[in-house]
């Protein structure tokens, strides 16, 4: 069982964002404590498109502690999946080490994606608990002694505590909660005060489960004060790293870093995308957006800021830098 700091830090899983390229970008940068990959459908993964899909759940040796998160209808393919990843298939099939591993797996019922939600995948299993239920129980028994865990949100067209309480039933490991309902997506504020209600269902039905909040935390400083305001045990942060790169620093340097510097981050975070994803296996413009990142705060920043965003290749990103 991964031992972690109180309170750890959590980079949160983005779709296109958080690969195994920036991942390894944030891990020598200013390290979480813990990662989580994308999230890989389990009916994909148990069908003949398994192959297109293996890219999400690609990671390294070296960029630190990573969640397996999962999404998905079939019962049934959350507990072989839940197995292949626990046993050592998946990194096995994604070339690692014996010794090499996911520390956990995660099971989405949070993400407010319209796809998603109309399939009655993800946050719309709020409203379906009877299958909530059998994925929980079924990725538990495929995973057997692998941690498992839930992301999920307060609600979905409103806040609901009775379905946290529910999901705490099942024993989990950690259960992150976005402090907002499916039906907010991110257009309000995170409702912090839920945590303390939070805190007391868990001490009540599951005191060893983890307690992690997610929601418009921009640095280490503000997570650390909200983790000891509400009790909670971990702080994940999301949105907050397009702001700083060294958002998991005790104290980040960004402010400093001036053009050439940030210039030359962009290049290496280019030239590792290139040589991670030779075979082209991710588009450009999950590339390009993270110029956002690092051109910003100098003189025409703006300018080749727009240039990188619409650049065909990496070789062209690289050729404006």
């Amino acid at each position: 069982m991964l031992e972690l700091p109180k309170p750890f830090f959590v980079l949160a899983p983005m779709d296109d964002v958080t690969d195994t390229v920036f991942r390894q970008v944030i891990h020598a940068n200013a390290p979480a404590d813990l990662y989580f990959t994308e999230f890989v459908n389990v009916d994909g993964l148990q069908s003949p498109g398994r192959s297109k899909l293996m890219k999400k759940l690609k990671f390294t040796s070296t960029e630190g502690a990573l969640v397996a998160q999962l999404w998905g209808l079939k019962p049934e393919n959350f507990e072989k999946t839940a197995r292949e990843i626990a046993d050592g298939t998946v990194a096995r099939e994604l070339g690692l080490r014996k010794d090499v591993n996911f520390v956990g797996i995660d099971l989405n019922m949070g993400c407010p994606a319209k796809s998603e939600v109309k399939n009655g995948a993800c946050s719309a299993l709020i409203n379906n608990r009877p299958l909530a239920k059998d994925i929980i129980e079924s990725a538990k028994k495929g995973a057997g002694n692998l941690p498992v865990s839930v992301k999920t949100r307060l609600g979905f067209s409103e806040i609901d505590l009775s379905w946290h309480e529910f999901l705490l039933s099942f024993d989990l490991h950690m259960l992150t909660v976005h402090w907002r309902t499916r039906k907010e997506m991110s257009k309000v504020p995170a409702h912090w005060e839920y945590a303390s209600e939070i805190i007391k269902i868990r001490d009540k039905l599951a005191p060893n489960t983890l307690i992690v909040g997610n929601g418009d935390v921009i640095n280490r400083q503000q997570g650390e004060k909200l983790a000891l305001e509400y009790g909670i045990d971990g702080i994940m942060i999301g949105r907050g790293v397009f702001h700083d790169p060294f958002v998991f620093a005790k104290s980040s340097p960004w402010g400093g870093v001036g053009e050439d510097a940030r210039k030359a981050m962009l290049r290496n975070h280019v030239e590792l995308f290139a040589s991670t994803w030779q075979l082209q296996e991710r588009p450009i413009h999950t590339l390009n957006k993270f110029s956002k990142i690092y051109i910003s705060d100098f003189d025409g920043a703006k300018e080749l800021r727009e240039k990188c965003m619409e650049a065909n290749s990496p070789a062209e990103l690289l050729a404006h830098l």
